[in-house]
């Protein structure tokens, strides 16, 4: 389903009529398109689109508006917008709030990497974003391999968001077949079923598709089951999906923050744990640093840094940011 779709399903009221009377009057028009972007996700994106609309005197567009044959319509276009801004706004907590919320994501979930377990006092945070960042064929792809079947052993309920072709079902059934590996036989096969099953697979190529797959999730996330609860989501790799559109200049800085925005809110209102991979890039003196810049750094809550120990088969994992455990770093397998 097109973005405009959505558009026309979740707020009727922004019909073309709207659309026109906005760019007449020098409102989401230089910046926004509407058959392109879902008007929830510009509001987001393009903050200077957002002020436009605040900034304008809205006495003198109702008058406007009221001048129109379409005039009740496009007043309540007005409020529609208005209402959609306000939701946009961060919600303030007084410090027992803050303390409460912490207390309530106590659950970690364990990826089944020991030394990355280790590491993390336990696992991987609901409510957090974490990032794994790490130069390509250090390993990344294979740790959220093994945490989407660990933790759909344990719990249930993995979205897998491939974004380069990297989910092999083989090696899914082999990391599967190693965690059951006590099993006995029957029962071992129900198991692997039930884990296969409660992994999910979408494949998207570009920052547009993300877009729609993660509404259409967070849709699906309002109904789900306690049962059925999604408790991990992967991106593999957010940075393939990203660095294509930061050539575009502020359009697609603020559409990697709007990105980072909306999986934050979904990590936050669910009490679910996202893994996203990044990879690495060279800075001046042939150094490497996490790919995405200084403007992205600010949003997982988590990152972490996975590299290849020369000459081994070993890995090594670092913490480059925890809101609760101190910089270290761990050997692992």
């Amino acid at each position: 389903m097109g973005l405009l779709k959505h558009l026309e399903r979740d707020f009727p009221i922004i019909d073309s009529d709207f659309q026109r009377f906005c760019a007449s009057h020098g409102i989401l028009s230089d910046c926004f398109d509407f058959t392109q972007f879902h008007l929830i996700l510009a509001l987001a994106i393009y903050p200077h689109a957002v002020e436009d609309f605040l900034f304008h005197d809205l006495y003198v567009l109702a008058a406007f508006a009221e001048a129109q044959s379409t005039s009740e319509r496009l007043k309540q276009g007005i409020t529609q917008v208005l209402t959609i801004i306000d939701g946009q706004h961060q919600t303030w907590f007084n410090g027992m709030e803050l303390l409460e919320n912490h207390q309530r994501r106590k659950r970690v979930l364990r990826t089944g990497c020991v030394g990355l377990d280790l590491l993390l006092e336990g696992g991987l945070c609901q409510g957090q974003l974490t990032e794994l960042v790490g130069p390509s064929s250090s390993g990344k792809t294979q740790v959220c391999l093994q945490a989407a079947s660990n933790v759909a052993k344990d719990i249930g309920g993995v979205v897998f968001i491939d974004t380069g072709n990297s989910v092999s079902p083989k090696r899914i059934v082999h990391l599967v077949n190693n965690i059951l590996d006590p099993t006995p036989g029957e029962a071992k096969n129900r198991m692997f079923e039930r884990i296969m099953r409660c992994i999910l697979c979408h494949s998207v190529f570009n920052i547009f598709s993300l877009f729609n797959v993660l509404h259409e999730l967070e849709a699906n996330l309002r109904l789900q089951s306690e049962e059925a609860r999604v408790q991990l989501i992967i991106i593999d790799s957010i940075s393939s999906l990203i660095t294509p559109i930061l050539g575009s200049g502020s359009h697609g800085h603020a559409l990697m923050i709007s990105v980072g925005i909306l999986l934050k809110k979904l990590a936050n209102e669910y009490d679910i744990a996202v893994l996203v991979t990044n990879h690495m890039v060279g800075r001046d003196g042939g150094t490497l640093k996490p790919a995405l810049g200084d403007s992205w750094k600010s949003i997982p809550n988590v990152r972490l840094l996975l590299s290849r120990v020369s000459g081994d088969n070993k890995c090594s994992m670092s913490i480059i940011k925890h809101p609760s455990v101190c910089a270290r770093k761990q050997k692992m397998r």
